[in-house]
């Protein structure tokens, strides 16, 4: 029988330029129900959505509410769920496997960066490999490459510290906020699935996929735009 984990990390695979594997961002348990029903293969929760619908500021919210709200998003659902987990909270990749399993997710997003800054890059591909020794097959792991949200615009850097991460044992990584015009270098040089972040004022889905995407990821944006429609309905109200 095949696991949720090993269909997750299928869908990854195989694709044709033109279809990358698009997974909305649930922030509850409504909303992940509603991207379900809409067919949907897998969800991918945003920690940013996720603290909104908390009342937290993005990177405040505590462990134990976000690893709560991913146990809800999971449950509400029959469909596969990454779970964007932050810098893991500082707890050590034991602990930290753990917990994300305990949830039900099936994967998660490790960003390389803390307190506004970049970490070391060898240090964290170290701590990556604990992770991935930890979970064994039992996570797709998702390495979140911070250079581009923290102001470096540079090309190989960023691959640099992707290949790392692919060499400690990430299963894709995500250049987030990278510029499409970068996708095509960044897929020709990084050996794993390249996670995208869509904005409404860039280029569509099928773009994104042609010009290296193999997954798209939206981050808050869709609850920002719900939140924008409610804001319409409260003011006709």
């Amino acid at each position: 029988m095949t696991t949720p984990v090993e269909v997750f990390r299928a869908l990854h695979h195989g694709r044709a330029p033109q279809d990358p594997l698009v997974l909305p961002g649930p922030w509850d348990a409504a909303s992940a129900r509603v991207f379900e029903e809409a067919g949907f293969p897998a969800l991918a929760t945003p920690s940013a959505g996720v603290a909104a619908s908390l009342g937290y500021e993005d990177g405040s919210t505590p462990a134990d509410e976000m690893f709560a709200a991913v146990t809800r998003i999971v449950r509400s659902v029959s469909v596969p769920v990454s779970a964007d987990v932050e810098s893991g909270y500082g707890l050590p990749p034991k602990e930290l496997v753990a917990r994300v399993l305990d949830a039900g997710a099936v994967g998660v997003n490790l960003e390389d960066s803390e307190a506004g800054a970049l970490k070391d890059a060898e240090a964290h591909a170290a701590w990556l490999a604990e992770v991935r020794a930890e979970a064994g097959d039992r996570l797709f792991v998702n390495a979140r490459v911070d250079t581009y949200v923290r102001g470096v615009r540079d090309a190989e850097e960023t691959i640099r510290r992707a290949r790392l991460y692919v060499a400690a044992g990430a299963d894709g990584v995500y250049p987030i906020l990278a510029p499409p015009d970068h996708l095509p270098r960044l897929r020709a040089s990084i050996e794993a699935p390249l996670n995208a972040v869509f904005h409404p004022d860039g280029p569509s889905l099928t773009e994104l996929g042609r010009l290296g995407a193999t997954r798209i990821t939206f981050g808050p944006g869709l609850l920002h735009r719900t939140m924008g429609a409610l804001r319409g309905v409260a003011a006709e109200l």
